[in-house]
């Protein structure tokens, strides 16, 4: 378990690109709004803080984490960013959803890198338990949400190279 042993949020700040130029997506899904909300608040103030304007992040709501891949899509194809941050949360049930929900973002998000020329980052929690999600979003093994911004901000600075 790799996180027992990495804060998510510590990160070497000189190695992450000025956001200055940068236009980020975000697409957030309202399903299990008390994670993917402190996610969202992570992102946010993670790529403001590296120099991304208020104006040029663009976030979309979404239902569930399986309309991520489409939201991804869509802020791609519309709305001319340097990168997409996927954020969703999927806690293992009682049933197969769960798998069948990751498998499908999985897959969909790695398509969209594949396919696509900018680069969708997998900002997606799924943990076997409401309190792993927890301790991912803010918690004592920091926020998702802030490595996913500067995942997206050092991808953006790849893809304009």
């Amino acid at each position: 378990m790799a996180t027992a042993f990495h804060n998510l949020s510590d990160y070497d700040y000189d190695s992450v690109p000025s956001g200055k130029d940068y236009r980020i997506g975000i697409a957030v899904a309202e399903w299990n709004r008390n994670i993917t909300e402190p996610l969202l608040a992570g992102a946010l103030e993670a790529l403001i803080e590296h120099g991304v304007t208020q104006e040029n992040i663009i976030v979309q709501h979404v239902p569930g984490t399986f309309e991520l891949t489409y939201a991804s899509a869509y802020l791609c194809e519309q709305h001319e960013v340097d990168a997409v941050i996927a954020i969703g949360c999927v806690v293992r049930g009682d049933t197969p959803h769960f798998d069948y929900i990751c498998q499908g973002v999985s897959q969909g998000i790695t398509q969209l890198n594949v396919d696509g020329f900018v680069p969708v980052i997998f900002g997606v929690l799924t943990t076997e338990t409401m309190l792993q999600a927890e301790e991912r979003a803010g918690g004592r093994h920091g926020n998702k949400g802030t490595e996913a911004a500067i995942t997206a901000l050092k991808m953006a600075g790849l893809r304009r190279k």
